[in-house]
């Protein structure tokens, strides 16, 4: 008797957001917005609701205004939303305010893209190239991670004196970058 064991993954209920600005209109918004939408089905996220709001430049701190993030909230409050995909690529610091305040997975197009190439990636080679765009793409980002670890730690072998949590996650970072792209060094000669 052969049988096979079924995991469901839970799908992800996702919300989607774009602004209308000098760059893109209302129509490539709604196109940009599509293919988001299908990128996002693709990393096995289901698209439930998108935001969009027409303002001249993108909020430094929060990427929307401040009215618009109140309202997305709310809505990810009513119906359960597990997660927020933002159309253009977020700062850290954008990121890390819209995490504190929506308290939600965030993402924006560049690292839901990196997760789609991960899942897909077969050979050696291709892992070893998105685990290495990974780490460049979280290095700046490893802030907002680590707000509640600001206080500076000794420690044996690992850590110079004084040496914060999150020095300490950006040198080990630096170091599986630099393995990696060695890696790739090595894959390319065979």
């Amino acid at each position: 008797m052969t049988g096979h064991i079924d995991i469901e993954q839970k799908i992800e209920r996702a919300i989607l957001i774009g602004l209308i600005n000098q760059e893109q209109d209302e129509n490539q918004l709604k196109e940009y917005l599509d293919e988001l939408a299908f990128l996002a089905e693709t990393a096995g996220a289901e698209p439930i609701h998108r935001f969009t709001q027409k303002i001249e430049f993108p909020n430094p701190k929060t990427f929307v205004g401040s009215g618009k993030l109140i309202e997305i909230g709310q809505y990810i409050r009513d119906n359960e939303i597990d997660l927020v995909i933002f159309d253009d690529e977020l700062s850290p610091s954008q990121l890390k305010n819209i995490e504190k305040e929506l308290k939600c997975k965030i993402l924006d197009r560049t690292n839901l893209i990196l997760d789609i190439f991960a899942n897909r990636a077969r050979t050696a080679h291709a892992r070893t190239q998105v685990k290495l765009a990974q780490y460049q793409y979280l290095l700046p980002r490893l802030t907002r991670m680590w707000t509640h670890l600001e206080r500076q730690r000794g420690g044996i072998g690992m850590r110079g004196p004084g040496e914060t949590e999150i020095e300490t996650d950006r040198r080990i970072i630096r170091d599986k970058i630099a393995k990696l792209k060695h890696q790739l060094q090595k894959i390319d000669k065979q």
